[in-house]
C-alpha cells in the first residue's frame, strides 16, 4: 500500500513545487528589478544587479507621491475589511446559529453574490455613486469593496458558526448573557481563524484593485497605489526601474501581514477541512 502511494505523493510534491516556483519567480524577478536601472532591466532581466540601486526606492517615495497613495490604499483597504468582517460576522452568526423561516433562502441570496462579478454592474454603480454624491471620494470604493466582499465572508463565517456546539450559547443564556454578549464574548473568539481567512481572502484583491479607483477617483490626492503607479507610464517612455521599486514597496505590507497571520490562516483552513 505504501509503495503504491509513493508515486502519487511524489507527483503531488512536484506539482506543489512547480506551483511555488510559478508564484515566487515573478516576485523574485520584481524584487531584483527594483534595484536595477531601466537599461539594465532589459540588458540583464534575470540576473543579479551589478550595482544595487537603493535610491530607486527613495525616488519612488518622493517623485511618485508614494506615501500619499500608500496612505489612501491603507485607509480604503482597512475600512473595507472592517465593514466586511463586522457585518459578515453578524450575518454569519444569525444564519449559522438560528433557524427561522427563510434562513436557507437568505443564505442562498448571499451565495449568489459569489457567482455574479460586481464589475458587471459598473454602470448602475457609477450612477448610484453619482446620485449619492460619492464620486471622487474614498466612500465610493469602501462601499463597493464591502458589498463585493460580504458574500464570501458570510459564506466562510456561517459554516464556522454552524460547526460550533450548541451547548456553548445555551450555557451562556442560562448564565443570563444576552445575544450580543454571546456573539461578542463567546462566539467571535472561537471563529477567529475564519475571520482571518475572510480578511486575507478579501484584502489582497482590494489592495491590488485598479479598476474601481480608475472609475470612481479623479483627484490625484485620492488615488490608491495601483492607480498612482500609472504615473510611471508615459506616452513615449516608461521608467521600469521606479515602477518595479514601487510595486515591491506595495507588495511588502501584504506579504508581512500574511506572514504574521499565517498560523491563523492555516489553522482555519485545516479546521474547515476537518469539519467539512
Amino acid at each position: 500500500m505504501t509503495t503504491t502511494r509513493l508515486p502519487w505523493k511524489v507527483a503531488v510534491q512536484v506539482i506543489l513545487l512547480a506551483n511555488a516556483v510559478l508564484v515566487l519567480a515573478p516576485m523574485a524577478l520584481m524584487g531584483l528589478s527594483a534595484f536595477k536601472s531601466t537599461r539594465e532591466i532589459f540588458q540583464n532581466p534575470f540576473g543579479i544587479p551589478t550595482v544595487w540601486r537603493f535610491e530607486n526606492f527613495a525616488r519612488v517615495w518622493v517623485e511618485a507621491r508614494f506615501a500619499l497613495y500608500f496612505r489612501n490604499s491603507v485607509v480604503v483597504t482597512l475600512a473595507s475589511i472592517v465593514v466586511i468582517l463586522v457585518f459578515g460576522a453578524m450575518a454569519g452568526y444569525a444564519l449559522g446559529r438560528f433557524r427561522f423561516s427563510g434562513n436557507d433562502l437568505l443564505y442562498l441570496y448571499f451565495l449568489s453574490g459569489l457567482m455574479l462579478p460586481i464589475r458587471l454592474g459598473i454602470i448602475p454603480l457609477f450612477i448610484l455613486m453619482r446620485n449619492l454624491n460619492l464620486l471622487d471620494t474614498h466612500w465610493a470604493l469602501i462601499l463597493t469593496y464591502a458589498a463585493s466582499g460580504l458574500p464570501s465572508a458570510v459564506f466562510i463565517l456561517t459554516g464556522f458558526f454552524r460547526a460550533l456546539p450548541t451547548d456553548l450559547d445555551s450555557a451562556a443564556r442560562i448564565d443570563g448573557a444576552g445575544e450580543w454578549l454571546i456573539f461578542r464574548r463567546v462566539m467571535l473568539p472561537l471563529v477567529r481563524p475564519a475571520l482571518v481567512i475572510a480578511a486575507i481572502y478579501n484584502l489582497i484583491p482590494i489592495w491590488n484593485d485598479f479598476f474601481f479607483p480608475l472609475v470612481f477617483i479623479q483627484s490625484d490626492r485620492l488615488k490608491t497605489l495601483p492607480l498612482g503607479m500609472t504615473t510611471f507610464f508615459g506616452q513615449y517612455y516608461t521608467d521600469w526601474a521606479l515602477l518595479f521599486a514601487g510595486l515591491t514597496l506595495a507588495a511588502v505590507p501584504v506579504i508581512l501581514l500574511y506572514v504574521m497571520l499565517s498560523q491563523h490562516f492555516i489553522r482555519g483552513l485545516t479546521a474547515g477541512a476537518v469539519k467539512g
